[in-house]
């Protein structure tokens, strides 16, 4: 450091208004600050650093000073996570937000160029961590990919058979919560209730309640259990009821459309112009969906609909994703009926490890089996990228290969990310209280935004 004065030095932390301005700079928000033009003296007031009394000023006030900033969040009970807002009220009515993100960072992007690819999924895993399969099957597609292989059909069947029903799972969230922050607290209790049916067959299949590693390059780590159609059809038996009476709780409850219509609106335009996709996109009367646009995994095969709105409101993002539920649920049905036999990976023994029962009898496939997951499997080199339908819109992950065991280049397009865009243009000269609604409707998750 040459003239930096050491920043372990108590007088330079309270050095107030005369601080250093090698200290302000570094503490500087740059382009997340509201306002593009405001005076020092401004900009000093809204920092809590000088004051002046408005009521010995009252003829000098002009419409600008009748405005406030203030922070909601990041530790906020109805933010959804570490997202932090910068809003600018008038009264009750919000002038102008600005989402800031960053405070969940885990640079799990990074962390994938040093993983192997067949440990990639357990990094991903964690990102969207409402919707687990989904990052799992984007990047195992991404792989294979460059892998050029096909996987049979039995692990394609089941690859959709989980993210289908995690669909549900993750949009059952959305209602709880979305019913939480407007104050029906009743679909908080009510939507993690039928959720729990569903993660207790997730743990049965993978071991685990969230964040699974269990779609992977090549297949998934383990075949269904012996009795899965029983737990398929005790959710297909318990769940739809349930969505009945939920929609007869909401549907045509006066608080709850008084709460949601026209709040937090958004038209097609403005979703296409900010790259918004998901359930928020077709609220707003557009059909796109990556699974009738650019089908995969053989999601073809299957009958469904795509539900779109017409206003765009937090109300028609509510019923979107309740006729989602509706829909994955019949593909659920369908997948479940149709499940092929056979293997549920490769065969390709370069790619896959060798069946559990081999290593026993075999020192090669004891030795093969170390290898594969100690060194891993090598990805010709190239790039690629895949794009799947999230339970929050398109979700893309791009790799690059030099040929190695590891990723030279991962990113993944996080759908969340992008739909935060939209919280300044549905918020704009809104209640302060509709706020929190609509922040809901839009369904993020930070680990899906700071990854």
């Amino acid at each position: 450091m040459s003239d930096q004065k050491d920043i372990r030095n108590v007088d330079v932390w309270l050095s107030g208004p005369e601080e250093p301005d090698w200290l302000v700079d570094s503490t500087d928000e740059g382009a997340q600050k509201m306002a593009v033009a405001e005076t020092e003296s401004r900009i000093l007031e809204q920092e809590g650093r000088s004051f002046r009394d408005d009521r010995l000023l009252e003829d000098e006030l002009t419409p600008e000073d009748e405005l406030m900033i203030i922070n909601m969040g990041p530790q906020h009970p109805s933010t959804h996570g570490v997202l932090r807002l910068n809003v600018e009220l008038e009264g009750e009515i919000v002038r102008r937000s600005k989402p800031i993100i960053g405070y969940l960072h885990t640079g799990m992007e990074k962390t994938g160029e040093d993983l192997t690819w067949l440990q990639g999924p357990t990094n991903v895993t964690r990102m969207d961590y409402l919707a687990p399969f989904h990052n799992e099957l984007a990047y195992s597609l991404a792989v294979e990919k460059l892998l050029g292989i096909d996987l049979p059909p039995r692990a394609v069947a089941i690859r959709l058979l989980m993210t289908e029903l995690n669909r549900v799972s993750s949009h059952l969230v959305a209602l709880a919560t979305n019913g939480m922050d407007i104050g029906a607290l009743s679909m908080m209790l009510y939507g993690f209730r039928d959720r729990e049916r569903i993660l207790a067959f997730f743990e049965k299949t993978t071991g685990l309640r969230m964040n699974h590693n269990y779609i992977r390059p090549g297949g998934v780590a383990a075949d269904l259990p012996p009795d899965w159609q029983d737990d398929i059809e005790f959710i297909l038996d318990k769940v739809p009821p349930r969505m009945l009476e939920y929609e007869d709780l909401l549907k045509a409850n006066p608080i709850w459309l008084g709460r949601t219509r026209d709040v937090g609106a958004i038209t097609t335009e403005e979703c296409l112009a900010y790259s918004i996709t998901g359930p928020t996109l077709r609220a707003a009367g557009c059909d796109w969906d990556l699974r009738k646009a650019f089908p995969y995994s053989g999601i073809e095969d299957y009958q469904f609909e795509v539900p779109v709105g017409e206003r765009g409101d937090v109300y028609d993002r509510y019923r979107v994703r309740v006729e989602e539920i509706w829909q994955s649920l019949s593909l659920v049905k369908q997948i479940a009926e149709a499940m092929p036999e056979g293997d549920y990976k490769t065969d390709d023994r370069k790619i896959a490890p060798p069946p559990r029962a081999r290593i026993d009898e075999s020192m090669e496939a004891l030795i093969h089996h170390f290898k594969i997951y100690t060194e891993g499997f090598q990805v010709p080199e190239g790039e690629a990228y895949v794009a799947i339908e999230s339970p929050r819109g398109e979700l893309g992950a791009y790799v690059a290969s030099d040929g190695g065991s590891k990723p030279l280049r991962m990113h993944m397009r996080t759908p969340s990310f992008a739909n935060l865009q939209a919280l300044p243009v549905m918020m704009a000269d809104s209640l302060i209280a509709d706020t929190v609604a609509t922040i809901a409707s839009l369904d993020p998750v930070l680990g899906d935004v700071d990854r």
